[in-house]
């Protein structure tokens, strides 16, 4: 079994995981079904209409102060 002739010291491990992060791509958002002009991320429920896959599925209020 391998184990590591010296410790890791803290600036490589967090260059590491820095180097890792930098290479993560997030979801382009989409342009909702209703009206294309608001935004929302893939696979999730559109906040403003409440809408998911063409089905209404969160009861979204209006009401504003």
């Amino acid at each position: 079994m391998g184990v590591p002739k010296r410790k890791t010291s803290k600036q490589r491990k967090r260059q590491r995981i820095a180097a890792q992060r930098a290479r993560i791509s997030y979801p382009a958002p989409s342009p909702s079904s209703t009206g294309g002009t608001d935004f929302h991320l893939p696979h999730r429920v559109d906040p403003v209409t409440g809408m998911y896959k063409g089905r209404q599925v969160l009861v979204v209020s209006t009401d504003e102060d």
